[in-house]
């Protein structure tokens, strides 16, 4: 079960971006797992921003730097609402028995 449900993860708008005059290259960011990011020169890129975990932040939080960035959270947040994406977690985590809660 995906956490956006089968909704199109090119849609969602959630990668992060990087502030170059901020970068202290330190290399953190290589340590992702999703592999989002490319280290070309002596500067990381996000070469691969679709492979982002929804949601997750810990590049940003662990940069030196504090040179990296996402979107609004909210924004995320709204998009979840509008298109009922919490509900469809929800059922296929039920359907999965991964979650036992009554309704």
């Amino acid at each position: 079960m995906a956490w956006f449900a089968e909704y199109p993860r090119e849609k969602i708008e959630w990668y992060p971006t990087i502030d170059e005059d901020k970068c202290v290259k330190c290399g953190m960011c290589m340590n992702c797992g999703q592999k989002v990011y490319k280290w070309t020169g002596d500067v990381p890129i996000v070469a691969n921003p679709y492979k982002c975990v929804v949601g997750c932040t810990t590049c940003a939080t662990l940069c030196q730097g504090k040179a990296i960035s996402f979107p609004d959270k909210e924004a995320l947040r709204e998009l979840y609402k509008k298109e009922g994406i919490w509900a469809k977690v929800k059922k296929g985590l039920k359907e999965e028995g991964r979650l036992e809660v009554t309704d």
